[in-house]
């Protein structure tokens, strides 16, 4: 049985994204590639227009939303960049966005949502099913269409044209790290991966205090944690999706957990290095390395999957 997202809809996806999305390049780090003895790049996902990964999916899935012609609106939850993405493609459409928030989200997440013209609504204290709970209510209540932050077919196709463009950038990539959260692009990825070069190693990285694919990989299936906690606010998604995980399950064989300490010095390194400036979430891949956590074999793309951060945190984190 063929995974729900064909090769032929990521390449469409990618199409559809020309001028929308940038293809982001890959930054090598030869700090990294002479201790680990390997190429080592990052696939720099903060140049996006939003900041983060996210405006892929958000707009391959409103786009097919708004060629539709029936929909009066989007609403979605989300912590963060997800929303900003939601906000800024749904007015290119000129649709309506509402995005449900917890009350934890960096102020720099809220005010992009509003910058690109997104209403903002909060629901509970800090991440939870309580967002989309509230989220799925306003668009019963209000006419308005849903589009989560990963648990959606064109959502995962979308962000699958990371995976597309290291493969094509980096055809002799052994080893891909992609942060996770809901899985939505390390589900992405791993369609590329299938599709193209089965032979790739590819390693789920999450927060040690948020560590639901660690949960989910053990168990077989998905475990929902009672508690998130890290300063990577955008990994914070207490379980991977049932949409995301039956992907997952057929190409990802590994977590990896990285500490709070850890994260906080790969923002350094990133920025001091390559002078990226890079948020808690975008860098778990790189601490992964930095770390030695993990020790790829071959040529390698950590996948940096966004740049909103909080800039007194920056400060603090990059020195």
């Amino acid at each position: 049985m063929g995974l729900p997202v064909s090769l032929a809809a990521v390449r469409a996806a990618a199409r559809g994204l020309e001028g929308i999305a940038v293809r982001t390049p890959i930054v090598d780090l030869p700090t990294l590639t002479d201790r680990l003895g390997v190429p080592v790049g990052v696939k720099c996902e903060q140049l996006q227009p939003i900041g983060a990964f996210k405006i892929r999916g958000a707009y391959t899935a409103i786009s097919r939303i708004a060629r539709e012609g029936q929909a009066r609106g989007i609403v979605t939850a989300s912590s963060g960049n997800h929303g900003q993405a939601v906000a800024y493609s749904a007015r290119l459409f000129g649709l309506r966005a509402v995005v449900v928030m917890p009350a934890s989200t960096p102020q720099i997440k809220v005010d992009g949502v509003c910058r690109y013209g997104g209403e903002v609504i909060f629901a509970g204290a800090v991440r939870s099913a309580e967002q989309a709970a509230r989220a799925e209510e306003i668009g019963r209540e209000e006419d308005l269409i849903m589009v989560p932050p990963y648990d959606h077919v064109d959502v995962v196709t979308g962000q699958a044209t990371v995976g597309l463009e290291i493969l094509e950038q980096r055809p002799e990539v052994d080893t891909i790290l992609s942060p996770v959260s809901g899985g939505g692009l390390l589900a992405g990825i791993s369609v590329a991966v299938a599709a193209l070069k089965p032979s790739v190693r590819l390693v789920g990285v999450e927060p040690e205090g948020a560590a639901k694919l660690t949960a989910a990989l053990a168990a077989g299936e998905p475990r929902t944690l009672e508690r998130t906690a890290s300063i990577a606010d955008g990994l914070l998604t207490p379980s991977v999706g049932g949409f995301t995980w039956p992907i997952l399950r057929r190409v990802v064989r590994e977590a990896v957990r990285v500490s709070e300490a850890e994260i906080g010095e790969a923002v350094r390194f990133l920025h001091q290095e390559a002078d990226l400036r890079v948020e808690p979430s975008g860098a778990v891949t790189t601490a992964a390395l930095l770390s030695g956590r993990l020790r790829p074999a071959g040529p390698t793309v950590a996948v940096v999957s966004g740049g909103n951060v909080d800039p007194d945190l920056f400060q603090r984190l990059a020195g």
